[in-house]
């Protein structure tokens, strides 16, 4: 189903906000990753090349580059759906003015998933080209890398707008971000295998979404994916996108019709 009229305009407007700063967003998109992967992926990555390196023969920099694209991914698609959101339903209030339009909230919702998908799809499309260029992609699969870098933003998206939905200050971001967000990025398999963690934080990765979109992009920029595992690590992420947006939409229409 196509998004409706409403949803489009209300994507409109907040493409034509993003006008506004879309230079320094794209700058940062670029820069990140190649700060990132000069830093990690050749200067420490020389390290643990020559070490024991990563399990499977694979250079640590083509490990570590798909995780990252991933990693960037969860983080654009937080940011966008925490003080963004609650921003707009108490502070500039540009929700309830949406609504003085035919529009409904389920409407509001769709162009909010909809401008996150295109935060999130043209920051990994720049993260990819940084990434092809540093020569850590051993498969031309890597290309699918990109619909698995949003799909993994929208299952962080979806759940973050329902949280931020329900909330009336902000201080609960700062604890997603210390007591999740970091730690999933620090330990769902972006920098090292987390069959390398004990066990109990092992089986906390692979209940992570992001293990499952690291694991995913990683196996097609390597060449590796099968199709089994292809499909649960897709069937996952759709469980909790479709799951978020289901629980977005509720707390949207409970905290805007009354």
């Amino acid at each position: 189903m196509f998004p409706s009229p409403a949803a489009r305009s209300f994507l409109a407007q907040r493409l034509t906000a993003h006008r506004h700063f879309w230079r320094s967003s794209a700058i940062g998109s670029v820069l990140e990753p190649v700060l990132f992967l000069a830093a990690m992926g050749l200067t420490l990555g020389s390290l643990v090349d020559r070490g024991p390196g990563v399990p499977g023969g694979v250079g640590y920099l083509a490990f570590l580059a798909p995780g990252l694209l991933v990693a960037a991914a969860m983080q654009t698609a937080t940011g966008e759906s925490s003080y963004p959101v609650l921003g707009a339903l108490k502070w500039d209030r540009v929700y309830e003015a949406v609504l003085a339009t035919p529009a409904r909230p389920v409407d509001v919702l769709t162009g909010h998933l909809l401008y996150v998908a295109f935060r999130v799809t043209t920051a990994a499309a720049a993260f990819l080209v940084v990434l092809v260029l540093f020569g850590a992609a051993a498969s031309p699969l890597v290309v699918l890398s990109l619909p698995v870098a949003l799909l993994t933003g929208l299952a962080f998206a979806a759940p973050v707008t329902a949280m931020a939905a329900r909330l009336e200050e902000d201080a609960a971001f700062a604890a997603l971000q210390r007591f999740l967000i970091v730690p999933m990025f620090l330990f769902s398999g972006t920098f090292f295998p987390v069959t390398q963690l004990p066990a109990a934080l092992e089986w906390f990765a692979y209940a992570t979404p992001l293990w499952h979109g690291v694991a995913l992009a990683r196996d097609l920029a390597l060449g590796t994916a099968e199709g089994g595992s292809a499909l649960l690590h897709l069937g996952y992420l759709g469980l909790w996108t479709v799951a978020g947006t289901w629980l977005a939409a509720r707390a949207l229409q409970r905290r805007l019709v009354r």
